[in-house]
């Protein structure tokens, strides 16, 4: 019966080595759990019961990269699926609503932010949802290596919409954070299956590098099979261009890649890769998630990767057609202190965290609103960080989340609006006339003053909403909506604040200690005093019989040693004033010696964006050194005074 419908819908005769008993679980009305190495089908394992199951099936996924080549799969093989996403032009986007909540759609992509969108929220109340799949589903583990708090509220949203079951589909999840991720939705351990992690046809090659001999050592690695498919990563974006720029210069054709470059520069440079007219992408970990090209033949670390979890999905890419793949970390302990000053980065001070705090509790009433990048740049808080503190003040009782609105909603008019309130009778007639005397217009778009609305007839926020939807649904007006503003319900005001900073501060710095030790654990699975592959393997829970595997370094010639290879002048020879003067002077009363610490390591906040830091001409300067290091240098230098 599946295989038919293998066949049917995909065109494949057989299954991978777990999708056929997942699948039956998710047919059999159950929640279930597919762990499975990056490249080996975790997608077919909802693709297929979505077009089975009554409903649509609704597709969490962190990443617009993995949403979009996803969907190109299952456009090809005719599938109605769709992707909400910030791309789409307002047309293309009412449509794909449109189509969900009538029913013609199977398989509907989204972020998990969209769910905190207000006027999504209502569309997905009127939607028949069979299943809800968590992609990349390890982000809902706070032990996970990219944890992700909106993802913890996945469960709740599950159970607010009526969804009867979840798949969760990851590839690098340990034991521990396995667990993790199946006790928050209930899956029974029965329904949680994993595929091994081993892999015959990659060769694990850990080769030590000093920093002054990587560029030539990666030129002569790529120079042997030149337009076989390449994949360099490296840390930095600078690096990226750098090392692009010197294969160029030598005759290779590779591009950089990284977040900082232009979306359409980034589509052009993937996609001349996946269609084999570019052979070398030389990128940080903003490329390769949700690319699935079977011939990638070298996955080549120029730098350390983040966590043996980003190791190993990054070599998971390479391979997938089952022929001989080089997996190759050009390795030294030289740049470990750029990785960890990331780490360092997202630890907020404990003064924003009490200003934080001292903010819930004067707030007046029981409920509390704020738009999440205004209070980042107001603490100087990144958001990533400062939506996990929110989470643990949810986790300690001090605030519930409640629901997101936009705080401006405007509209172009394409029907005028005498002819919009003529289309109603009676009541109705009324609340439009209400509706639209409260709005105004300046030039060419019109504002919505709801609580004007409210405040001068007897309705609700939801039905203004409801007539906004309409009116766009019969096109009479073109809406948009503005400024997300999350709601939260006070629950605790009467907190000891010092007692409540320090115990908020001290899980940030435990997972920061975490965090670090993940970069540590990771050096050492490099300098492995065994098989690679199999310490690999085991790392993820599963069990190889075999001593060796015959193709990683160790099996071959041994343990790597990996070395500190350029010495670092010792920080006494910087002029202490000189570099920090004009870093001083700008940021005034933001001035503090953690901020200090983090513009000479170059490391980014709310507030450096704000004022602009960057242009400044020490920022980074230090961005080798132990974040510590330079911190307990700065606590013990003569500082030059703020501004008054």
């Amino acid at each position: 019966m599946l295989k038919k419908l293998l066949q049917k819908y995909f065109g494949f005769n057989t299954f991978l080595k777990g999708q056929e008993d997942v699948i039956h679980k998710v047919l059999e009305g159950q929640s279930a759990a597919a762990i499975f190495p990056t490249g080996a089908g975790k997608s077919l394992c909802y693709q297929l019961p979505a077009m089975v199951l009554p409903g649509m099936t609704l597709v969490v996924s962190p990443l617009l990269s993995l949403m979009k080549d996803q969907l190109d799969f299952l456009q090809a093989n005719n599938i109605p699926a769709a992707r909400l996403d910030s791309t789409l032009a307002k047309n293309e986007y009412n449509a794909i609503l449109e189509s969900a909540k009538n029913g013609e759609l199977k398989i509907l992509m989204i972020a998990v932010e969209r769910f905190k969108n207000e006027r999504f929220r209502s569309h997905l109340q009127k939607m028949d949802v069979s299943l809800l799949v968590v992609d990349e589903a390890h982000c809902i583990s706070e032990w996970g290596h990219n944890f992700r708090p909106e993802y913890l509220k996945l469960p709740a949203y599950q159970k607010e919409f009526g969804i009867k079951q979840a798949l969760l589909l990851t590839a690098t999840a340990t034991t521990r954070v396995r667990d993790d991720m199946c006790a928050k939705f209930n899956i029974l351990k029965d329904n949680v299956f994993v595929t091994g992690f081993y892999r015959d046809n990659l060769f694990l090659q850990i080769t030590p590098t000093g920093n002054s001999e990587k560029k030539n050592q990666l030129l002569q690695r790529i120079q042997e099979t030149p337009q076989e498919p390449t994949i360099v990563y490296v840390t930095l974006q600078k690096t990226a261009e750098d090392v692009a720029a010197f294969l160029c210069a030598n005759n290779i054709n590779a591009h950089p890649y990284h977040a900082g470059m232009e979306n359409e520069n980034r589509e052009q440079i993937q996609n001349k890769f996946m269609d084999g007219s570019l052979a070398c992408i030389v990128a940080t970990i903003a490329f390769g998630m949700g690319i699935d090209k079977q011939d990638i033949r070298r996955i080549i670390h120029y730098d350390l990767p983040k966590s043996i979890e980003n190791y190993s999905q990054e070599i998971g890419r390479s391979g997938r057609d089952g022929k001989p793949a080089l997996c190759e970390v050009l390795a030294n302990r030289d740049n470990i202190h750029i990785l960890e000053n990331f780490i360092y980065g997202d630890t907020p001070e404990k003064k924003s965290i009490f200003k934080l705090l001292q903010t819930i509790k004067d707030n007046k009433g029981f409920v509390w609103e704020t738009q999440t990048t205004k209070l980042a740049n107001e603490l100087n808080i990144r958001v990533l960080p400062l939506k996990t503190l929110l989470v643990y003040l949810a986790m300690e009782k001090i605030i519930r989340p409640k629901f997101t609105y936009f705080g401006e909603y405007s509209f172009k008019y394409i029907t005028e609006p005498t002819n919009i309130i003529s289309s109603f009778k009676e009541e109705r007639k009324q609340f439009v006339t209400a509706v639209m005397k409260h709005c105004h217009t300046k030039k060419i778009w019109t504002h919505v003053d709801i609580q004007a609305i409210l405040d001068s007839y007897d309705t609700d926020r939801q039905r203004i909403l409801a007539a906004l939807e309409y009116f766009e649904e019969k096109g009479w007006i073109d809406l948009e909506s503005r400024q997300a503003v999350d709601v939260y319900d006070i629950l605790n005001q009467a907190f000891n604040i010092d007692d409540m900073a320090e115990k908020m501060h001290a899980l940030f710095k435990n997972k920061e200690s975490l965090e670090i030790q993940r970069i540590h654990n990771m050096v050492g699975f490099f300098e492995s005093d065994a098989c690679i592959s199999k310490r690999l393997a085991g790392y993820f829970g599963e069990h190889l019989a075999k001593e060796r595997c015959g193709h990683c370094s160790f099996c071959q010639s041994g343990k790597a040693v990996l070395q500190t290879t350029t010495e670092l002048a010792p920080l006494s020879q910087f002029e202490f004033k000189t570099i920090a003067a004009e870093f001083t002077q700008a940021v005034g009363e933001q001035f503090s010696e953690v901020n200090l610490t983090k513009f000479l390591c170059g490391i980014y906040t709310p507030v450096f964006t704000k004022l602009k830091i960057k242009r400044l001409p020490y920022f980074g300067i230090l961005e080798s050194y132990p974040f510590l290091e330079v911190k307990n240098w700065i606590a013990r230098a003569e500082k030059p005074q703020p501004p008054v």
